[in-house]
Parts: C-alpha cells; sequence; structure tokens
C-alpha cells in the first residue's frame, strides 16, 4: 500500500464506517490517463448510485483538507464491490458465506484444479464448500482465484 493510499485510508474508514458502510479496498493509481483515489464500499443491502454520492460528499472535504497528493490533482471515485470482484482477504469470503462460489486450485482437489459450490464457513487458513451436498475443505494456500460465481443456469449444486 502506497503512502497516499493509507494516508487516505486512515482519513476515510471512519467517516465512511459513521454512513453505516464498509471500506472495502482503497487504491491510487492512473485510471484514463489521471490519478485516481478509488475507494471501494459495501453494505450487506447493496450498494446504490446515492449511496456512492453521500460518501462522495462527506469525503470530499477531508481529503481536501489532509491534502493526500501534496496538491496535485486526482480524481476521487467511489464505488461498490461488484458482483464478480475475487475474493482475496478472509473478510471478503466472510462476505460471500451462503453463496456459490467458483475456486481455480494450485493443486488439485478430486481431480479438480475448479470447483464450484456453496461457501458454508471460513476461516484465518482455509474454507468449507458444499460442493453438490459434499463437504471440502480447500486450504487457503491452495486458491489461485476464487470468484462468485454468476449462474447462468448451469450450476446445479
Amino acid at each position: 500500500m502506497t503512502n497516499i493510499e493509507q494516508k487516505a485510508k486512515q482519513i476515510v474508514t471512519p467517516i465512511i464506517e459513521s454512513l453505516g458502510y464498509e471500506v472495502v479496498e482503497v487504491s491510487f493509481k492512473k485510471s484514463y490517463g489521471q490519478d485516481t483515489l478509488e475507494v471501494l464500499i459495501f453494505q450487506e443491502q447493496g450498494i446504490t448510485l446515492d449511496d456512492c454520492a453521500k460518501v462522495n460528499d462527506a469525503l470530499d472535504a477531508p481529503l481536501e483538507e489532509h491534502d493526500i497528493t501534496s496538491g496535485a490533482p486526482y480524481n476521487l471515485n467511489i464505488s461498490s464491490i461488484g458482483l464478480d470482484r475475487p475474493l482475496t482477504t478472509v473478510r471478503d469470503y466472510q462476505r460471500r458465506t451462503g453463496s456459490i462460489i467458483e475456486v481455480k486450485l494450485r493443486q488439485p482437489h478430486n481431480d479438480k484444479y475448479k470447483v464450484v459450490g456453496k461457501l458454508v464457513a471460513v476461516n484465518e487458513d482455509s474454507i468449507q464448500l458444499d460442493i453438490k451436498g459434499e463437504q471440502s475443505t480447500i486450504k487457503m494456500e491452495n486458491i489461485k482465484n476464487a470468484v462468485p460465481h454468476i449462474d447462468f443456469g448451469g450450476y446445479n449444486g
């Protein structure tokens, strides 16, 4: 995490949490050739455009006051985590407990490098999936990539 990201996260987290949202990620990067501070937020009921505007309005003055970029211009982008955002942290997995996820593995599980199942439990070093009625434990270190499964009518787990 860069110094700008760290400063921004310290400033925005208490403000966003006081509004009833969770900060998922804060990043500072080039987007369409311009520096952009992107803040991803979450709440159980989902995130609307009005929620993003509310958070943006609440952050504008404090970020300006703390001058996180030492006077350099940047865009502020408030967004939801989206349906297909990869699960990378334990908290990401916890948010998706009860959902169907798709997991790509480093080592095969029952001869498969990709499994789809209902996420039933999460701890620091593993997840538990219900794969077609069978409980399977997968170590976090064996997960190459995990994303929410978007069902186009093919999953019958």
